[in-house]
């Protein structure tokens, strides 16, 4: 079998199973490495080559979660949640008021998380500060989270593929028109900026239609959590959140206003998230001695997320070195002839199984549109399917993977109860209602462009 299969296939069955994503990244990583050739010196080289390109990001997670702590302190998060619980009325509200609560808490998330990639881009900078304070509302909505997961993710990741602007205008533009012209342009294929777009509207048209079944068929029943004190779910012993008060809530508001600009500015969480803790502490949320247990309480949320972005980075980088990325490629087409059908769903395919290992479409299209765009004029598609197949094939997989930040992301908000499984509540149904209909919409539109 394929290292690259075999490695994906070892890494999800175990996280499946339940084992840490993190064990199961490097025990996939160790399967690919020494099948695909490998020593176990040199497969332990590449994999810690790759880790040392996950360090900023752990950082950045951590920074993060620190930030969230800080203002959970203030007293804003308990300010939201119950200016949030006044819209469900009474006790007695009805079915049908609980039902309008729930689509506006979702629709609210949802936006916020479009906005995220292109409006105010920050990606996941937002949901450590604003999921946390909301579980106090969902758990009296008995709001189903895998919901809440799935409109997070969409928002996360459907953006970028369709609307050419912030992170979008990094994908669409810098990346996937600027492989595949230069793929493209030694056998005459020439892509246009607003090809791109356009071809994508698509196979993001499916993520859609997954989103609708999400919400309104598959997790629409109504799901018992636990009540947890939320406020202080990630406050360190001994330490309890303020009293809300005028100062507080004006030094939470500019320290998020000022993280996030910051980071609009430089391009760093880290830098963002500093500032902001350094605003909070100068509006007396907290005091300089407390800022090692204020990072501690931050990292015990965000430490997870942290070193499976860094597994991740290594298992990519073992991928990559094998070199049977391109083995699998070739030896997939060698198997189908000169259908056209078949070849267009094994592109969707291979790529699907390269992103779930990776855990990033933006790192796969440099891995695969070298290899699939002199396929594609092989087998004779138009240039806007070339689009699709390559665009599509590199999305698959960002939502749906372990090591995803599009899950990653949902799951630290989500879980700061410990209620909220990120491979059974957060990856299986992003896959399920996100991938399926990639690859089915995927296909159809690269057969008819």
């Amino acid at each position: 079998m394929n290292a690259v299969i075999l490695a994906v296939l070892v890494m999800v069955a175990l996280s499946l199973a339940r084992v840490s994503v993190v064990f199961a990244l490097v025990v996939g990583a160790l399967v690919g490495g020494l099948v695909g050739g490998l020593s176990l010196e040199q497969t332990l080289d590449a994999f810690n080559t790759g880790v040392g390109g996950g360090a900023q990001v752990a950082l950045a997670y951590a920074t993060l979660g620190a930030f969230a702590v800080a203002i959970s302190r203030s007293g804003l998060p308990d300010m939201l949640a119950n200016r949030l619980i006044t819209l469900l009325g009474k006790e007695e509200a009805t079915v049908a008021q609980q039902t309008r609560v729930k689509m506006l808490l979702l629709t609210a998330v949802l936006l916020v998380a479009i906005s995220s990639q292109n409006a105010i881009p920050v990606h996941i900078a937002f949901i450590p500060v604003l999921i946390p304070p909301l579980l106090t509302v969902m758990n009296r909505l008995k709001l189903d989270r895998r919901a809440v997961a799935c409109a997070l993710t969409f928002g996360l990741t459907a953006p970028y593929m369709l609307l050419p602007v912030g992170f979008g205008a990094i994908f669409l533009n810098d990346i996937l028109l600027a492989n595949l012209n230069s793929a493209g342009e030694p056998l005459g294929l020439e892509i246009t900026r607003g090809m791109v777009p356009m071809a994508m509207a698509v196979p993001v048209g499916g993520m859609a239609l997954g989103l609708i079944v999400a919400l309104f068929w598959s997790y629409r029943r109504a799901r018992e959590y636990q009540a947890e004190d939320i406020a202080n779910a990630n406050v360190s012993e001994g330490h309890t959140p303020a009293a809300p008060h005028m100062l507080g809530l004006v030094m939470s508001g500019i320290a998020i206003v000022a993280a996030l600009g910051l980071q609009l500015y430089s391009g760093s969480m880290i830098l963002g998230g500093l500032v902001g803790i350094g605003l909070l502490s100068m509006g007396g949320i907290f005091k300089w001695r407390e800022a090692d247990d204020l990072f501690t309480s931050g990292m015990r949320m965000m430490a997870l997320i942290g070193f499976i972005m860094i597994s991740a980075a290594g298992f990519a980088e073992v991928m990559k070195t094998t070199g049977e990325i391109d083995a699998l490629v070739s030896g997939a087409f060698s198997l189908f002839g000169d259908n056209r059908g078949l070849a267009a769903l094994v592109m969707l395919l291979v790529g699907l199984f390269i992103t779930l290992g990776i855990g990033s479409s933006f790192s796969t299209i440099p891995i695969i549109a070298a290899i699939f765009v002199p396929l594609a004029v092989q087998f004779g598609f138009s240039p806007m399917a070339t689009v699709v197949l390559v665009g599509t094939a590199a999305a698959l997989g960002d939502a749906g993977s372990p090591a995803s930040d599009s899950t990653l992301g949902p799951t630290s908000g989500l879980n700061v109860d410990r209620q909220h499984d990120h491979m059974w509540d957060s990856v299986v149904p992003t896959f399920l209602h996100y991938n399926i209909p990639l690859v089915g919409f995927g296909w159809l539109a690269a057969m008819m462009l």
